[in-house]
């Protein structure tokens, strides 16, 4: 049977609780009996020198002390004195009740034990007591009992109080791993809205913030993979229904097999091939196996190579591609094809939404230990609340949905498969956009070492 982490927490305070209570207990119940005893051993030696000293300064000697012993008799309430040796200042026995005889000089340790009687600053004898068991009188083992008793009502009463502080303490600390629990249970049963509340600042909170900031990803992920599956269903569906409807109609002759219809379903069928070869391109970044081989170059070289690729379709176009490049650039150490591949992608973005007339700009920079590459366009930018998920799978603004004329929507991969490419370099890569004032994408690649 498994015991709740509750459970344990409760056993493990009572049991400290209570050990700590007996060794309490026991502790002061040894030094309450020796405290009594001491304050009964001195208050008896007190009583002792006082008569002692009396009798000195009466006699002027130590001649027949042991009369005023012999003379008292035990009561109930006066205890007889406690057993002692007398010696005169010369440490002489002079009178004993234990293992000196009269005479008998003290030996070192007991003179240095006893207690010197003095009057008028003179030494004139040594009171030596003897340890002897203690036989205490009616009334004072009865103060003992009592005392112990009251000790051991404090033990119960502690240990009481332990296992109710035990009980509230576990329920206090367990409570949130309890709604974590509870959270978790949900979770795996599909409800990805669960949340549970921060309660301390300790680790159990931490543990709290880390639950709903996975909570929250988890579900962000789930619906980011469902609109992709809805996206990749959406794309792969327009060219192959293209496809099927154009074949389907050559082979029941409602279309005539003209070249015409041929170059429409080739150019469907390559834009199947390139969408798939997309995902395939995003896939193996994701698993960490998309194939690089870097090499040292310079990035104007590279840039100049991506410009003359669009050439032809920026002045189709009627717009202008420029490139500004800062002097005494340092070397990049990439895989030419596949930051030509980052570049194509950006410039489609840019020619995509930059109006006739408008302007490409390609500029590079270096900032410490990286090579910037940026693309500046002129076209309606991008609204400042969307611009971190432009690059985003499968995300298109609402402008870049339309398909018809001749500003045809991309797929939604180029940008996210340009910066999956980007940061297999080790580079980042950032947007920068205002409305109205175009949108600025930055490449950002370490120096080659």
């Amino acid at each position: 049977m498994m015991r709740s982490i509750s459970f344990k927490l409760i056993i493990a305070f009572l049991s400290i609780g209570v050990v700590s209570v007996a060794v309490i207990f026991i502790t002061a119940r040894w030094n309450t009996r020796q405290e009594f005893i001491n304050f009964l051993s001195d208050q008896n030696q007190t009583s002792v020198i006082t008569q002692l000293t009396e009798y000195y300064l009466v006699n002027g000697s130590w001649v027949q002390v042991e009369t005023i012993f012999v003379q008292q008799q035990p009561s109930y309430d006066h205890r007889p004195p406690q057993p002692f040796t007398l010696a005169d200042a010369n440490g002489i026995v002079v009178f004993s009740d234990g293992k000196y005889r009269s005479g008998d000089r003290l030996s070192k340790d007991d003179i240095e034990i006893g207690t010197p009687i003095k009057e008028n600053g003179n030494v004139i004898g040594i009171y030596v007591p003897l340890r002897m068991p203690f036989e205490g009188k009616p009334r004072e083992l009865e103060f003992i009992e009592r005392t112990n008793l009251t000790l051991l009502y404090g033990a119960l009463i502690g240990a009481v109080l332990a296992l109710f502080l035990g009980i509230l303490i576990s329920r206090t600390l367990t409570r949130p791993i309890r709604e974590l629990t509870r959270a978790t249970h949900a979770i795996s049963e599909g409800d990805l809205s669960q949340r549970v509340q921060v309660r301390t600042n300790d680790e159990l909170g931490e543990l709290a913030q880390a639950f709903n900031k996975m909570s929250t990803e988890l579900s962000r992920s789930v619906n980011t993979r469902k609109q992709m599956t809805a996206d990749i269903a959406h794309e792969l569906r327009t060219p192959l229904s293209l496809i099927l409807g154009h074949a389907e109609a050559v082979h029941d002759g409602v279309l005539p097999p003209t070249l015409e219809n041929f170059e429409i379903i080739r150019e469907e069928a390559a834009r199947l091939e390139h969408l798939v070869n997309d995902l395939r391109t995003l896939s193996l970044a994701d698993a960490g196996e998309l194939t690089i081989h870097p090499q040292i170059i310079e990035s104007e070289r590279l840039i100049h190579e991506v410009e003359s690729l669009y050439q032809y379709e920026t002045q189709r176009k009627n717009i202008s591609l420029g490139v500004e490049v800062s002097p005494h650039l340092s070397t990049i150490e990439v895989d030419p094809g596949r930051m030509t591949q980052v570049l194509t992608n950006i410039l489609d973005n840019a020619i995509r939404h930059t109006p006739e007339g408008g302007r490409i700009i390609i500029s590079t920079n270096q900032a410490d230990d990286k090579v910037e590459i940026a693309v500046q366009d002129s076209g309606p930018g991008v609204p400042p609340e969307t611009l971190d998920r432009i690059f985003e799978r499968f995300y298109r603004t609402d402008s870049s949905r339309q398909r018809d004329g001749e500003v045809p929507g991309g797929s939604g991969l180029g940008l996210a498969i340009a910066k999956s490419i980007v940061q297999a370099h080790g580079g980042q890569l950032s947007a920068e956009s205002e409305p109205g004032k175009g949108l600025r994408i930055v490449i950002s690649l370490p120096v080659s070492r």
